[in-house]
């Protein structure tokens, strides 16, 4: 991989990761638009590092809650950050089971099927829209709310399905303030990719050949800094009820994807 395409893809993954777009579907956009070579184990392991760099710029952008939820969780008092720990914790199981026990099939999903993350970038336009149209509440998320927002995030395993998109739209569709549904999809997330990460380095699937460390360090940063730029800026766009923005993008692209993998097939 050369350093462009690194830089390239990085900020697509720092962007989308955060923006309801979609980071998997686009990332699988950008490797088929830019003529990727790589083996599987090379593009896993550099998939890998920008779902860290983005999961630490989280981490930097909700530096105040994180260090608050791990000191609550850890508080012997049943206080409001122990509460918000627990529903995280919820929110993660249908994510995990999914993860579990059909990792090797997602992991087929993955292998440039433009189609069928056109159809799932479609579907993603219309929870934005729907949920773009949805009252403004104060309703903070319940513990059921972390439930049916954690079986979004498993269904956003699928490539083109956003994550963020899903999980917000769900949460704001069941009735929960939009800022805090924001905050929560973010920080849901944080644990489940520090997970991942460490599985796939325990199991011995991810190496490297010193030539990559290089292109692997260009993407991180990439990925981190855009990732930053893009998880501030969105919290501010679904304060403002800016989603359905990204729904019109979502269907535009999802069109192009289904047209490109048409003509690919």
């Amino acid at each position: 991989m050369e350093t462009l395409d690194a830089i390239i893809l990085g900020i697509i993954q720092g962007l989308t990761e955060f923006l309801p777009v979609s980071s998997s579907g686009h990332l699988e956009l950008g490797k088929a638009i830019l003529g990727d070579q790589m083996v599987p184990e090379e593009s896993m392991l550099f998939t890998v590092v920008l779902h860290f760099a983005t999961a630490l710029s989280t981490v930097v952008v909700f530096r105040k809650d994180v260090a608050e939820i791990l000191g609550g969780l850890f508080n012997t008092e049943w206080n409001e950050e122990k509460k918000f720990s627990l529903k995280i914790i919820i929110s993660m199981i249908p994510a995990v089971l999914v993860g579990t026990y059909f990792e090797s099939q997602l992991e087929a999903l993955f292998s440039g099927n433009v189609l069928l993350v056109g159809f799932m970038l479609i579907v993603t336009a219309l929870l934005l829209y729907l949920a773009d149209k949805a009252k403004a509440t104060l309703k903070d998320v319940s513990y059921n709310n972390a439930f049916v927002i954690g079986v979004s995030q498993a269904i956003a395993m699928l490539p083109g399905i956003s994550r963020s998109g899903a999980t917000i739209s769900t949460s704001v569709l069941l009735g929960n303030d939009k800022t805090k549904a924001a905050r929560f999809s973010f920080l849901m997330v944080v644990p489940l990719i520090m997970g991942k990460i460490c599985k796939d380095i325990l199991s011995g699937e991810l190496t490297y050949e010193s030539a990559q460390v290089k292109v692997l360090g260009i993407g991180f940063l990439a990925a981190f800094i855009s990732g930053i730029a893009a998880c501030t800026w969105m919290i501010s766009l679904v304060r403002r009820s800016k989603l359905v923005y990204f729904s019109f993008y979502c269907f535009i692209v999802g069109l192009l994807a289904i047209v490109l993998g048409y003509y690919y097939n």
